[in-house]
């Protein structure tokens, strides 16, 4: 008789995120996120933009918040928290060196969200020469808006990227404006890393990054994809 296999705790529910127009969810494996993707966003940071080849760090699954209308909670340890608006890219099929040219093949669809930042940590962490995960990688610091199939929404090479804060635009950018493109990224990511169904992509953010604080709402969006709220907690 096979044994039936059993664990020691309690097993954790799938991490999901939605989609535009359906009961049915995304099941999230990895999230990654490209570094420094937009010139004038390099440009705000003190660096010149420079078309050196993209860097990737990454978000666990518990940073994920998803729906059209989400709250996230003021996080510990910052003094200077900011928002970060992006293209979200879903990965539908597995792959591992993907030629530019077949890179969204892999794409199964799009969203938008914001890549928050406990800046002050960051920058500490980037000027030692550590990694980033203390300003990048805490609890709820990855909300995304409901995914949109690529079947429905195409791929969007360009088209406005924005967000508000408290109805004052902080964000205005155009997708056309990434530095490497989206099969770029999916390309160059799948060297290091397999890719995997499941997998996030978070693309990068345009100028305009800034600080907000309890209470504060945002509203986001990138192309036709759907828009995102978040409150601030």
């Amino acid at each position: 008789m096979e044994r039936r296999l059993t664990y020691a705790l309690p097993i954790r529910e799938v991490v999901s995120a939605a989609i535009a127009g359906s009961t049915d969810r995304f099941p999230v494996n990895r999230i990654f996120c490209v570094g420094r993707n937009y010139a004038d966003h390099i440009r705000e940071m003190g660096f010149d933009p420079e078309r050196e080849p993209p860097f990737f760090f990454m978000k666990p699954t518990d940073a994920l918040v998803s729906g059209q209308n989400v709250s996230v909670a003021y996080p510990p340890d910052t003094e200077n928290f900011q928002y970060e608006a992006e293209l979200v890219v879903a990965i539908g099929s597995s792959g591992r060196d993907v030629p530019v040219e077949r890179a969204l093949d892999h794409v199964w669809g799009y969203g938008v969200g914001v890549d928050l930042t406990r800046r002050d940590r960051q920058i500490e962490a980037r000027d030692r020469g550590r990694p980033w995960e203390l300003g990048k990688s805490f609890d709820q610091s990855a909300p995304i808006g409901p995914l949109k199939p690529a079947s429905e929404c195409g791929h969007p090479a360009r088209g406005p990227i924005w967000l508000d804060v408290n109805g004052v635009r902080k964000q205005e950018g155009d997708l056309g404006q990434l530095i490497w493109s989206v099969p770029e990224v999916v390309s160059v990511l799948s060297r290091s890393w397999a890719l995997n169904a499941g997998d996030l992509i978070f693309t990068g953010t345009p100028a305009g990054v800034g600080p907000i604080v309890r209470g504060d709402r945002l509203t986001l969006a990138a192309a036709d994809l759907p828009q995102l709220s978040v409150t601030i907690v």
